[in-house]
């Protein structure tokens, strides 16, 4: 049995033909729609009819607040088009084959819990270092979304605890996510904004670029704070960093620097987090899309 399963980002949607064992069987991707619905249902429907006579559903992995049971985008990220609609029903209305929805980030959650780094775990975390930072809870076995469908929006995070009232609000999504290393670089370097990515960090960094590496410290140093946060309100097994960034060795060698640097320097004795690398990189949102979508449908492949 073979499922079209999407993964829907703010400019580019991946599609995946997939197995019950999480097995890409074929792959691509289109540019995403930022006009309307109407033009995005569009690419969903050509998908659809090459698929169609061969796929059981279809499984979607979306940006926003997810009402994955109702089967509604409450918001739609960046994709504003999607917020507050019956995106299922859309869709069916299309494409007459079982669809499910899941916020991508969880979804990624999804995967790794199935698959992946944390696998076995009872409770654990997942945050996603991207433009800003994604983030999913996974809580005595099963995936943990709030009261709203909300619960791991990382980004949202309000990162300064001295903050008065009409100062500017730090966001951890501002600044940990890439965005927030390269534009620390870019302030160092005196280069325009938004001018360099990831990629080009890492590169200066792993060249030994001394100012690269003062602001790659700086900002593994902020990460290690908020994943001894994290590991005092969930007290999870693991806490798994996925994105771009985390091929990167280099970025794990500093957050474990600055991992040791507070077990050190902090007051108090705390449980110090185990920090490891997702185990799925960009397919993550796919994998973790499948296995939502057999929980949803039929019993999942152990």
């Amino acid at each position: 049995m073979k499922y079209l399963v999407i993964d829907v980002g703010g400019s580019a949607i991946k599609y995946a033909l997939m197995d019950k064992q999480a097995t890409i069987l074929e792959s691509g991707q289109v540019t995403t729609p930022s006009d309307s619905f109407d033009t995005f249902l569009a690419e969903i429907a050509g998908l659809y009819q090459h698929y169609s006579e061969r796929i059981a559903g279809i499984a979607f992995s979306l940006p926003g607040v997810i009402d994955s049971e109702q089967g509604r985008s409450v918001t739609g990220g960046s994709l504003t088009y999607n917020n507050n609609r019956d995106f299922v029903a859309d869709i069916q209305a299309i494409c007459p084959v079982p669809v499910t929805i899941e916020n991508d980030a969880k979804c990624a959650v999804l995967a790794e819990a199935w698959k992946g780094s944390l696998t076995n775990c009872k409770n654990g975390v997942v945050v996603v270092l991207g433009t800003g930072v994604g983030g999913g809870i996974f809580l005595n076995g099963q995936l943990y979304k709030g009261s709203h469908f909300a619960a791991g929006e990382l980004s949202f995070l309000l990162t300064d605890s001295w903050h008065c009232k009409g100062d500017p609000y730090h966001y951890w999504g501002h600044d940990g996510g890439v965005r927030g290393l390269c534009r620390a670089v870019e302030h160092i370097k005196r280069l325009p904004p938004k001018s360099i990515n990831g990629h080009q960090v890492f590169e200066w960094a792993n060249e030994g670029d001394t100012e690269v590496c003062e602001a790659l410290d700086a900002y593994t140093y902020r990460l290690a704070i908020q994943f001894f946060n994290l590991q005092s309100l969930f007290d999870p097994d693991v806490i798994a960093v996925g994105g771009g960034i985390s091929a990167q060795p280099l970025l794990f060698q500093y957050i474990e620097q600055n991992m040791n640097y507070l077990e050190e320097h902090l007051p108090m004795h705390l449980t110090i987090p185990k920090v490891v690398r997702c185990h799925f990189m960009n397919d993550a949102n796919l994998v973790g899309a499948l296995q939502h979508h057999l929980q949803m449908t039929e019993t999942p492949v152990p």
